[in-house]
């Protein structure tokens, strides 16, 4: 890690989601986007865990615990992907809900979105140019 960026948690982008949800929501970012988890800490009075996650190269940050935190809120999460349809599938199979399946936009990009069981909204895409 350079000089530059060593203010930053494991090097990883300045900006992070931050996610609370119940401790299932771990295995589901895994099942949905291949995250690989590069953290996880004990956190709060005994059940919790902050946990970090990468998905590409970026990191999302998450507060785990059952019952989730009673302060948590739904957040909406944008990632590129490199393949939205199989993506798609996944993030079905791990139980999210479809709020819009795989199609062209016209801001040149193939796009979805779905809500996670945990009421967090993910838009996935992938640029044309990727194609």
């Amino acid at each position: 890690m350079s000089a530059q960026n060593a203010h930053i948690r494991h090097g990883f982008g300045t900006v992070r989601p931050y996610l609370f949800g119940p401790t299932s929501m771990r295995e589901f970012v895994k099942q949905a986007f291949g995250a690989e988890e590069i953290e996880c800490l004990k956190a709060g009075g005994g059940n919790g865990f902050h946990v970090e996650s990468k998905i590409g190269d970026s990191v999302i940050v998450m507060e785990v615990c059952d019952p989730p935190h009673p302060r948590g809120t739904p957040a909406s999460v944008y990632v590129y992907v490199e393949d939205v349809d199989a993506t798609y599938k996944r993030a079905l199979a791990a139980g999210a809900t479809s709020i819009g399946a795989p199609e062209e936009k016209p801001y040149a990009e193939r796009a979805a979105g779905v809500t996670d069981p945990y009421g967090n909204t993910w838009y996935f895409a992938m640029h044309k140019r990727a194609r």
